[in-house]
């Protein structure tokens, strides 16, 4: 792990990675079958890699060949358009297997997003041709020491020379361009982006969380990086119109939470009935055949159930109203519908993770096993934002007609 005092050492951090061909995946059942496929090699060795720190290149880089990257852009840019309903789902395969691996390319699918709702035409061409093309996009929007999440101290001149320092810089690692928030000289916010060997772009792997160990969240530095003019995007026009920018983002951390969830109650049910001892006073052979253990994986699977129905659901509306223009309603209720679907999910994978080691016994926190990797896994990604907020969204909504404010986290 690099730390800050070797930021400006030249590393191999900062030279972009190997480009490979990536298929065009073309329908949404190519898209699960992908996940499927890649989730399936992911899960060999996910315990390993979290507990030894060990960044997931190579399946990530499958992920990219198989197309997996590319499944949200326009048919009318070459992509598959796949629904949003598979989007979610797609991540959900992939997250139970690895949640690392799901969080990696979150941002990409926000930031194509925001490219589709706010660049300019010849941009889009561009970003979607590169993004079909192999080319990952890595986030470096939050920041540390600010007021908030939406404050920024990173700037932008007119010349497009860009200074500041950025942290949670989840999948800039492995990306091929890193696509930057700064304001610009009149105090908005734009999207910079800037290709991997740029000089002054420094890449730190200074990720310290004891959840989601292998996402590289880490730091970025930006020392007079020159920007290329005609790849800043204004992402502040965005916020004008009725977008669905948030619910995007918010239905994709879902996702990853219901796929962390998935993944504990399946080692949950393996370990009960190959390893954990019943007690004493259930008066059986097997863990497995005692009442209580049965019950709590019953309740368990009718929670993942229920939180899984409400993501479909989510995804379903912002299926609907993405087939007309947004308004100001249309966009709340996909706010609002994934904003519920994310409470469930939320509790759900801390619920999931927790009960897994009380269910399969004292045997289960051996580290040979590394089964808290799924509770760590879950209390990090959860953080991300405070579920505490959607139930007061949700509620202002329902009771009052009030819409939910309009960023990133909504």
């Amino acid at each position: 792990m690099s730390s800050l005092a070797d930021a400006n050492v030249q590393s191999d951090l900062d030279i972009a990675p190997l480009l490979l061909p990536a298929k065009v995946l073309r329908n949404d059942a190519q898209a699960i079958k992908a996940a499927h496929e890649l989730a399936q090699v992911a899960r060999l060795q996910a315990a390993k890699r979290d507990r030894q720190r060990k960044l997931p290149w190579s399946e990530i880089e499958q992920f990219t060949r198989s197309g997996l990257g590319s499944i949200s852009i326009p048919r009318e840019y070459g992509g598959p358009q796949v629904s949003f309903v598979t989007l979610a789902e797609v991540f959900a395969i992939i997250s139970a297997a690895d949640p690392a691996l799901g969080q990696i390319p979150q941002n990409q699918f926000g930031i194509l997003n925001l490219v589709l709702g706010s660049a300019t035409e010849a941009q889009k061409k561009q970003l979607f041709k590169s993004v079909l093309d192999g080319w990952r996009i890595g986030n470096a929007g939050p920041e540390r020491g600010t007021k908030n999440t939406l404050e920024l101290k990173a700037r932008i001149t007119a010349d497009g020379v860009l200074n500041g320092q950025k942290f949670y810089s989840t999948g800039a690692l492995f990306a091929h361009w890193v696509a930057v928030k700064a304001l610009n000289d009149d105090g908005k916010q734009v999207l910079a982006f800037i290709r991997r060997g740029t000089p002054g772009l420094r890449i730190v792997d200074d990720w310290s969380g004891f959840g989601q160990r292998t996402t590289a969240s880490g730091t970025i530095l930006l020392n007079n990086v020159q920007a290329d003019p005609e790849l800043v995007v204004d992402n502040w026009r965005i916020n004008d119109t009725p977008n669905i920018q948030g619910a995007v983002s918010q239905l994709i951390q879902a996702a990853i939470d219901a796929g962390i969830a998935r993944g504990a109650i399946d080692d949950a049910i393996d370990f009960v009935k190959t390893r954990a001892r019943p007690w004493i006073d259930a008066k059986v052979e097997r863990a497995s055949d005692d009442l209580y253990v049965i019950a709590d994986i019953g309740r368990l699977k009718i929670e993942l159930h229920a939180a899984q129905a409400l993501l479909r659901k989510a995804g379903q509306v912002l299926d609907d109203v993405s087939a007309a223009p947004f308004t100001a309603e249309s966009a709340a209720r996909a706010s609002i519908a994934v904003a519920e679907a994310k409470v469930l999910t939320t509790e759900i994978s801390l619920l999931a993770s927790e009960k897994l080691l009380e269910l399969a016994g004292s045997r289960a926190t051996l580290a040979e096993f590394n089964l808290d990797r799924h509770w760590r896994n879950a209390r990090v990604h959860t953080l991300h934002d405070p579920v505490r907020w959607k139930y007061h969204a949700v509620g202002a909504y329902r009771l009052n007609g009030t819409l939910p404010n309009r960023h990133s986290w909504i």
